[in-house]
Formats: C-alpha cells, sequence, structure tokens
C-alpha cells in the first residue's frame, strides 16, 4: 500500500482510508474489530470514523458508539503510532448538537473524542459539515446561500481556529480538516487560517463517486492550488455502483434494508433514483467490456483524478471488505477513463 501526506501537513496516511460509519450497527464490535485487522494486514492504516456514528440510521442513543468500538480495538492492539485516526466534530443537527460546533465546543468535543478513542492524539481532526449549512446530502437540489451571514461566518471560523490551534499545539490534534465543505468555505477557511497563523485546512472529506462527481470543478480547482487533499467518502455511492440494487433489489443487511427496517424510506439518503439506475447499468456494462470488476473499477477512478484523492471505503463484513481490498493493486489504463468520462456525459448528476 503507498503512502501519502494530506495537503500541506506533515501526517502521512496510507492511500486509501477505512470508514467505520457502521460500527455498532450494521457491523457488531467483533466483526468491526477483524475489519480493522484485516485492512491494518492489507497496509491500510488511516481509518475515518465521527462523533455522529454510527449512522444507517443515527441514534441519539448510539451517537460515539464507533469511536468507543476504535478506541477498544486501540487500546487491545497497542502499536498506537502503526495507525492514523480521523474524527470529525457534527455540524448542526437533532441526534448531537442543535447548534454543531463552535470554539468553546470543539474544546470539549475533542476531548470526548480522545476519551472514547482512548487515546492521546487525533491524527486529523474534521469538521462534519459546516455551521451555515451546506448542499451535501442530496440539499444541492434547493440550496439556498442568501440568508448567510459573511461576517458572522468570518468569525465564527476565526473562533474555530483559535480552539483548533490550542489543540494542535497541546498535541491533543496532529492536523485539522474540513467535511461537506464549498470551494467558498474552504477558500474562506484556509485564508482566516493564514491571517491568524493558525494551522491550514489539510483535507476536504466529500461525497465524491462515478455518479457523483461535484468535486471535479471549482473545489478541483480549489484542492491543486491550495494543497488540500480530498478525502472522496462513498467512492461506491452509497453501495449503487455495486449492482446490489439493481432491478429494485434490496439484499438484506443491506443499507436500504437497514434503514426501511428503522422506518426510513430505504432511497440511500435521496440516491436510489431511475437515472442512477440506468447509470449503474451502464457502468456494469462498461465494466464488462473492459473486464474488470465493477467495484475495483469505481476505486481506481477515484484515486486516479487529477487532484489529490484518498478513497474511504467501507464495508459492512469481512467479505465485501475482502472483495474491496483484492482489487486495490488496479490501475485503469487511459482508455478506460476516456469511455469513462464519455459515459459520465451520459448520465451526469442521476442524483
Amino acid at each position: 500500500m503507498d503512502s501519502t501526506v494530506l495537503g500541506s501537513s506533515k501526517v502521512r496516511v496510507s492511500a486509501v482510508c477505512l470508514g467505520t460509519m457502521t460500527f455498532g450497527n450494521q457491523t457488531g464490535a467483533a466483526q468491526a474489530h477483524a475489519q480493522m485487522d484485516r485492512a491494518l494486514a492489507a497496509g491500510i492504516t488511516f481509518l475515518d470514523t465521527a462523533e455522529l456514528y454510527p449512522v444507517n440510521p443515527v441514534r441519539r442513543e448510539t451517537v460515539g458508539r464507533t469511536e468507543e468500538i476504535v478506541g477498544d480495538w486501540l487500546s487491545a492492539r497497542g502499536g498506537r503510532d502503526r495507525v492514523q485516526i480521523a474524527t470529525k466534530a457534527a455540524g448542526p443537527g437533532d441526534k448531537v448538537r442543535a447548534e454543531g460546533f463552535d470554539g468553546a465546543i470543539l474544546r470539549r468535543t475533542i476531548d470526548a473524542s480522545l476519551r472514547r478513542l482512548r487515546t492521546d492524539y487525533i491524527d486529523l481532526y474534521q469538521l462534519h459539515w459546516p455551521v451555515r449549512g451546506s448542499y451535501a446530502f442530496r440539499q444541492n437540489w434547493r440550496y439556498d446561500p442568501s440568508k448567510q451571514d459573511r461576517a458572522a461566518t468570518l468569525a465564527h471560523m476565526q473562533d474555530v481556529l483559535g480552539a483548533l490551534d490550542e489543540a494542535v499545539r497541546a498535541g491533543k490534534v496532529r492536523a485539522i480538516g474540513l467535511s461537506n465543505e464549498s470551494a467558498w468555505g474552504t477558500a474562506r477557511w484556509i485564508d482566516t487560517a493564514e491571517r491568524m497563523g493558525a494551522p491550514r485546512m489539510a483535507s476536504i472529506q466529500n461525497e465524491y463517486s462515478l455518479l457523483y462527481r461535484a468535486f471535479d470543478t471549482d473545489l478541483a480547482e480549489l484542492a491543486v492550488n491550495e494543497g488540500v487533499t480530498l478525502l472522496a467518502y462513498s467512492p461506491l455511492a452509497a453501495g449503487l455502483l455495486t449492482g446490489k440494487y439493481q432491478g429494485g433489489a434490496e439484499p438484506a443487511g443491506s443499507r436500504a434494508a437497514t434503514d426501511r427496517a428503522s422506518g426510513g424510506p430505504g432511497d440511500l439518503g435521496g440516491r436510489r433514483t431511475a437515472r442512477a439506475d440506468a447509470a449503474v447499468a451502464a457502468w456494469h456494462g462498461l465494466a464488462a467490456e473492459l473486464g474488470l470488476d465493477p467495484v475495483h473499477m469505481a476505486i481506481a477512478f477515484t484515486r486516479q483524478r487529477p487532484f489529490h484523492a484518498i478513497p474511504i471505503i467501507g464495508a459492512t463484513d469481512l467479505s465485501q471488505l475482502d472483495h474491496l481490498l483484492a482489487g486495490l493493486d488496479l490501475r485503469l489504463p487511459a482508455e478506460a477513463l476516456k469511455r469513462i468520462d464519455k459515459l459520465h456525459r451520459s448520465h451526469p448528476l442521476p442524483y
């Protein structure tokens, strides 16, 4: 497994990250520990979690459980310096804190995550979604920034960066990052940090896959010019690109089935659409023509973007993880990438 540095920080991580958002819900603790063991054996040393997790669905009573599972694994295995742990502070919502985060809150949430993770430092501390609002999570269809207060946003950024600077200086956090952010927001975080002499945002964790390529334009330009690494979540489009939901199928134990069993719509956060089904069918057709596994092809595509990207892979069980791990050596030739771009033109923004 190759390694890489996050943005302009000094934090070196594996070129693929293991996501943990199902740990404590769809994935029990023993299975989660086995997954982390398997990933580490394959050279994946970078683990991503959040105070909000587990998800599918998010429940107030389980918030923080995923960090605890990762912490138990760290404590049992030892060798903290072998791995890099990323976690996140939740933005505004009804499951953690209605107000999201500010400087004072972050001073508490960092310490709380350290306790749950059973460690004395976090390699990458991220802001899960902006307090001012975001177009992530299918909110792009009705996004309205017209009520934002620029001065209040910049004052908030300065307050937050002050707390993060303290955490870095205290050795509690090694690097900081964003999640579900926009190009304007990321630029302002960087500008504000430079004015303050505070740590620079090293990464941005946004959704990215063949089916969701919102990062490809303004954010890609920002990432290249400002040295910000994309941590690409849902590189398999919440499982759509595996093909398991084709034809209306809904396998037992899948994310959609688990959500529906909990009273949710089972639509993968708005991703299950007729146009997405058509795009997935086209993707599988192309993979067959190229003689490639569609899952392996999807992860390789994300890793070969013209900006620095690290895919976050995730699995509910070991068989899924083993399938992902088996394809990590794949590198797509130029002709395959051209055909993927052609497919994208025929199936843009399917959700």
